[in-house]
């Protein structure tokens, strides 16, 4: 068990800008008043079990089909091309279907376990230790768990401006990571 804080301190990163948690406050609220009380511990429980799960049988089902991590890192890499791009551009390239509840579906899955969300962690899977990408994941869903809590205090504290501003820095951030995450696996692709 290497527990290395660099790593944690990058996948936190890498999976607070997938996540997006923050950007997700206007969405939340709107949930929220759509649908009354949201179970913020019932829907970050949940967050974190399909993503610790997902981290290892992600990583089977690879193996079963024969897809390489080289592989599999690559194509994360564009997924996180496309979200960072709708996160700086303030553009919908993915559509989900719309909400019938709200603390499992459409909070917990796919709002923050989504397919962003799983695609990164086997990417990350590809660099990282387990358990550095495990401890990550718990310190996301403290956050996500917080920000739940208290989103409707955040969304005042910063304002449409506010949140508008954090998106888009981490659409930058999240736009370099998957230049980064592309550079470090294509020439696997090819040996």
């Amino acid at each position: 068990m290497n527990i290395d804080f660099r790593e944690i301190a990058t996948a936190t990163m890498v999976l607070f800008a997938v996540i997006d948690i923050v950007g997700s406050i206007p969405v939340i609220i709107g949930l929220r008043t759509k649908f009354g009380h949201i179970q913020s511990g019932k829907a970050s429980l949940v967050s974190a079990g399909i993503m610790i799960a997902f981290l290892f049988v992600g990583e089977e089902i690879l193996k079963l089909i024969g897809i390489d991590a080289n592989s599999f890192a690559v194509a994360g890499s564009f997924v996180l091309f496309f979200l960072a791009l709708e996160m700086i551009l303030g553009i919908r390239l993915y559509k989900d279907d719309k909400a019938t509840s709200a603390s499992i579906v459409p909070i917990a899955f796919p709002l923050v376990a989504g397919a962003g969300t799983m695609t990164t962690l086997l990417s990350l899977r590809a660099e990282f230790q387990s358990v550095n990408i495990i401890v990550a994941i718990l310190l996301n869903i403290i956050l996500v768990y917080l920000v739940l809590k208290s989103s409707a205090k955040i969304e005042k504290m910063l304002g449409e401006n506010g949140l508008s501003i954090i998106r888009k820095v981490f659409g930058i951030v999240l736009l370099a990571i998957a230049v980064k995450l592309f550079a470090a696996n294509v020439k696997g692709l090819f040996v």
